[in-house]
């Protein structure tokens, strides 16, 4: 079999397979360009689970026609030069836009705060159809059409247009938790509109936006360093719990992170203090220095790999155990009273109510007799 060169096309369809597994795998990507980008305003706008449109917009620097041609060609950014030992930014491949671009209709219209016009370029199965200048205000939109129209066989792996939606109502979460000073707006034909408005510096307010205000007033402050890695972030008391672990959120250099050692540090922390089968809920930001972290390690960069994982484990386990002891035994305010009826002899949580035997002669609606 003779060996040939694969099309750039084929190649960033091979790409997006690792890439862009889902719509909100898309999202994440444009979510994290324009949060690169320095935007204070990000809205994005679904319909059918993303999978018909997916379109982000910001207020970021905006692209001028250069740059705009460049960024949906493989490996072309603007974030590393030479090494990825000092990776700040939340994207650095220059793979999310080529990659979407190949199995969707793309269309990205940006203007630079300092330019008169701004320009579009529109991608349709990995070839640029045109390139021109367009109104724009300062900022980008970046509008997906028909996500996996080019590979079909995707789409029979996409869970339903609901299950989708969620997905991506998720990242935002994520998003917003991590990045309180920015305003995000989701809306689409197929949700109801949520919206997180900025809260500066104010973590915790976004947090009560985010995950309701029963975590704020259960939530316990975290703030620790050891060997020039912080963790700062809020935990909530061990009587305020959940039946997964999707209530856990956990930030590297402002990157969410779905890491095994950081969520099993969580677990350990509260191994002593929560009943088998629940969960805690707690929001952890770790800074450390780039070059000792890893963020290159999945194509989703879901996962880090830590160059001394042992410290950061200790640090999380360690911080939030001594939170827990300084303030973790006030009961939660909501479920208190549950939890502690079950503190009394004899409780069953599922047992039937006692009632006492039903007669005749004694029941209140008796036949009445003179």
């Amino acid at each position: 079999m003779t060996i040939r060169q694969l099309s750039e096309t084929l190649i960033n369809q091979i790409a997006a397979g690792e890439v862009i597994e889902r719509p909100a795998s898309a999202a994440k990507e444009l979510i994290e360009n324009a949060l690169d980008a320095g935007a204070t305003r990000i809205e994005i706008a679904t319909a059918g689970g993303g999978k018909a449109l997916l379109r982000v917009s910001d207020n970021g620097s905006g692209m001028d026609a250069a740059d705009l041609e460049l960024a949906v060609r493989r490996h072309c950014t603007s974030k590393i030069s030479q090494t990825l030992d000092d990776i700040r930014t939340l994207g650095f491949r220059g793979e999310a836009l080529p990659s979407i671009g190949s199995v969707a209709r793309l269309s990205i219209a940006s203007r630079r705060r300092d330019s008169a016009g701004g320009n579009e370029i529109a991608v349709t199965g990995g070839k640029i159809m045109h390139l021109r200048p367009a109104a724009a205000n300062p900022g980008t939109i970046v509008e997906v059409r028909d996500l996996f129209f080019a590979t079909p066989a995707r789409l029979k792996f996409l869970k339903t247009e609901k299950a989708e939606a969620g997905a991506i109502t998720e990242i935002v979460k994520r998003m917003a938790i991590a990045f309180p000073a920015v305003r995000f707006v989701l809306s689409g034909s197929d949700r109801t509109t949520l919206e997180f408005p900025a809260t500066g510096d104010d973590h915790l307010a976004r947090m009560a936006q985010v995950l309701g205000k029963e975590f704020r007033d259960n939530a316990i402050a975290l703030d620790a360093e050891r060997e020039e890695v912080s963790l700062t972030g809020f935990a909530g008391v061990p009587t305020f719990n959940r039946g997964n672990s999707a209530h856990q959120y956990a930030f590297v250099n402002g990157r969410p992170v779905q890491d095994k050692l950081i969520l099993s540090a969580i677990r350990g922390a509260y191994a002593e203090t929560i009943p088998s089968g629940r969960y805690p809920v707690a929001v952890l930001s770790i800074m450390l220095d780039p070059a000792l972290v890893d963020v290159n390690v999945h194509p989703a960069k879901s996962d880090v790999r830590f160059r001394d994982p042992g410290l950061v484990r200790g640090l999380i386990v360690g911080a939030i155990r001594e939170a827990l002891a300084r303030d973790g035994s006030r009961a939660a305010t909501t479920g208190a009273s549950d939890m502690l009826r079950s503190f009394r002899p004899g409780f069953q949580p599922n047992a039937p109510r006692p009632q006492a035997p039903w007669s005749a002669e004694t029941s209140p609606s008796r036949p009445y007799q003179q």
